[in-house]
């Protein structure tokens, strides 16, 4: 009888430990899940925060050296018109069909685009100089990969790029803002 009593009290040793061995195992299987999910919307919110607002916020001397050499350009480009309530005389473009910059060459781009002039007077201007400005367009949406140009965010650096750089070479006005009509990404 002592023989039996033993053998119960080993085996509700036996089955407690069992039971706080997977306990333990069961806390470290969500103790790592929850660090993963943690670790992953650390990495979301970097990869989705701007990264031009960083760079800005952390170099402020930067900042101010890249003031002085647009005050030095001929034509530094304006603040852009995000405002939907305040348009000024647009301009359309033909269309655009140009190669992305990819590593089989076989992605392209349609984009059909109107141009915000900062007043009538521009648009003489932009009437001879039509091949010039797309000869530019051409140029640097084909120097573009698809993954710079599939988010808004790209997008709206591919339309800053195309103002600041059409603004360079306008002298009766500037460009006020881009607006796509057509965005056709193949």
């Amino acid at each position: 009888m002592a023989d039996e009593e033993e053998n119960k009290e080993e085996g509700k040793e036996e089955s407690s430990e069992g039971k706080k061995g997977g306990n333990l195992v069961l806390i470290i299987i969500i103790a790592v899940l929850v660090l993963i999910l943690i670790i992953g919307g650390v990495i979301a919110f970097v990869l989705m925060g701007d990264d031009e607002e960083a760079v800005v916020e952390e170099n402020p001397q930067d900042q101010q050296s890249s003031n002085n050499k647009q005050q030095n350009k001929p034509k530094a480009r304006t603040q852009r018109n995000t405002e939907s309530l305040v348009v000024g005389p647009m301009y359309p473009l033909d269309n655009f069909i140009v190669n992305l910059l990819s590593e089989n060459g076989r992605r392209y781009l349609k984009v059909q685009m109107n141009l915000e002039l900062s007043g009538e007077e521009l648009a003489t201007e932009i009437d001879t100089k039509v091949p010039v400005i797309r000869d530019l367009i051409i140029r640097i949406m084909s120097s573009k990969t698809i993954e710079e140009i599939s988010t808004s965010k790209g997008k709206e650096k591919l339309k800053n790029q195309l103002v600041d750089e059409l603004n360079m070479r306008l002298k009766d006005g500037t460009l006020q803002n881009i607006y796509f009509t057509e965005f056709v990404i193949q």
